[in-house]
């Protein structure tokens, strides 16, 4: 099992950046693919960034294309997403999570594909 702590949100203007950090327990980390989500109030929890467990597979909404990046470091147990050029839009709970993949270079996009979840870390964008 394997616990995940977002940090690294706040309230910012649109155009600048953040980077939100995701502290995983355990000494599993490099077995699980991670992702990031989010969810914006009245809406579905939507897919935001993805990682294989290698790190060398990553893929992204086309909404964050260009702008977001994530990545992982797997010495210190955790992942990371650098978001750039922040828009209001980009507003919502953000949520990272693990899923168990036997592939290191798979990702997964789908919130039902994966096995542990964060408690969310908030991202305030205002215009």
């Amino acid at each position: 099992q394997v616990q995940l702590v977002e940090s690294g949100g706040g309230l910012v203007q649109a155009g600048e950046s953040l980077r939100l950090s995701c502290a995983a327990s355990g000494r599993t980390f490099s077995s699980y693919a991670m992702g990031w989500f989010r969810q914006a109030p009245g809406k579905e929890r939507e897919f935001v960034a993805a990682i294989s467990r290698s790190g060398g597979s990553t893929d992204y909404a086309d909404s964050v294309k260009g702008r977001f990046t994530i990545s992982r470091d797997n010495a210190k147990n955790t992942v990371y997403l650098q978001m750039n050029s922040l828009k209001p839009e980009d507003t919502a709970v953000y949520y990272c999570a693990a899923c168990t993949s036997l592939s290191t270079r798979t990702y997964y996009t789908r919130p039902g594909q994966y096995d542990y979840w964060g408690q969310g870390t908030q991202v305030t964008v205002s215009s």
